[in-house]
């Protein structure tokens, strides 16, 4: 999807100032040495009791403060997560309206998996674009793994940190022009993500433990009566590169224009595999160095990584970034990006 008159007018992150080493967690018994080497992850964000939706307005805050903007003009506000966030039958959305946006607003939640912000962005482009141009939508991202029935160490292959990210887009020019944003889908892959668990009762309401290493294996044991399961993921890598491939051609960019590339904190194998490859790139153009500090953060992730290259100078205007993830379903998701102006503050 081109966006002409779309821009990042503010963006704001929230990562607790705890930080779990490796090294920690093999002491204490939470993972082993072999478990950490297949994602080679430094450690996790831990947010401790700090609800998911406090840190999404902490990081929404900043979002504003960043950009000056004002908490009346937003039309459109979207909560993205990918882990419970509060008592059954609330909603989280509702937190950021009350302390911070209020008055009448389209809230709405998107369960979009790991890649859920850029599902935000695609809704957001087209509710923006009759809108006047001080008008803006908050887009926000936010999860605390530090509860039961979930293992940050040991339920995937990667750790899972906590924290929140906000993007506040808007069609008045800002320091970051949205140039595409896509997603494309591989829908006989949803099984990998529920494969050998029954799909009645929700696992949620009878405290089932969340295992996506065991949901794994299964789907690969299923690969023996069903070579269709395994040609899927073929599947899904051609989709990746038609992915980029349309992207770069909406943003009007090329290959060699990307400058970084922020996606999914997910170990370096899935990122190089998944992306880093498909760009032709070398994974020092990532932000694996900083993902790898603080966890798999749910879909906060990329924009987490476009907050920190942006924080620390690593990129300047006129450069060009993309953004991917991959989540659930499966669906692959992009966007491309042009830093235009300085970024407040550096």
């Amino acid at each position: 999807m081109q966006t002409p008159e779309l821009w990042i007018r503010g963006l704001g992150a929230y990562l607790p100032d705890t930080r779990v080493s490796v090294e920690s967690a093999i002491d204490q018994g939470l993972t082993t040495a072999e478990e950490a080497a297949v994602h080679d992850m430094a450690g996790a964000a831990v947010a401790g009791d700090l609800p998911a939706p406090e840190m999404a307005l902490r990081s929404a805050r900043e979002a504003f403060e960043r950009s000056g903007a004002d908490p009346d003009d937003v039309r459109l506000l979207l909560y993205t997560d990918t882990w419970h966030q509060g008592p059954d039958g609330w909603f989280p959305q509702y937190h950021l309206q009350h302390h911070l946006v209020r008055g009448h607003v389209l809230a709405a939640e998107v369960r979009q998996g790991c890649n859920a912000l850029f599902t935000a962005m695609e809704l957001a482009a087209p509710h923006l674009r009759d809108a006047p141009e001080d008008a803006t939508a908050l887009l926000v991202a936010a999860d605390n793994f530090g509860t039961p029935n979930i293992d940050r160490w040991r339920s995937g292959a990667f750790v899972m940190g906590d924290g929140a990210c906000s993007v506040l887009l808007g069609r008045a020019p800002g320091p970051v022009r949205v140039l595409a944003v896509g997603s494309m889908v591989v829908p006989e892959l949803e099984l990998y993500h529920r494969s050998g668990e029954p799909e009645f009762p929700p696992a949620a309401t009878t405290g089932r433990f969340l295992d996506f290493k065991a949901r794994a294996s299964d789907h690969a044991d299923r690969h023996v009566a069903d070579p269709s399961v395994y040609t899927s993921w073929f599947t899904l890598q051609k989709t990746m590169v038609a992915l980029v491939e349309r992207t770069l051609d909406e943003a009007g960019v090329g290959y060699g224009d990307i400058t970084r590339a922020a996606f999914g904190n997910l170990g370096p194998e899935a990122v190089e595999h998944r992306w880093m490859r498909v760009l032709g790139l070398p994974m020092e153009r990532s932000t694996w160095d900083h993902g790898r500090t603080v966890g798999h953060v749910g879909a906060a992730d990329p924009f987490l990584g476009l907050h920190h290259l942006l924080e620390t100078g690593a990129v300047a205007p006129g450069d060009h970034v993309i953004l991917g993830g991959i989540g659930s379903g499966m669906t692959a998701s992009c966007a491309v990006v042009r830093v235009d102006g300085p970024w407040p503050g550096v």
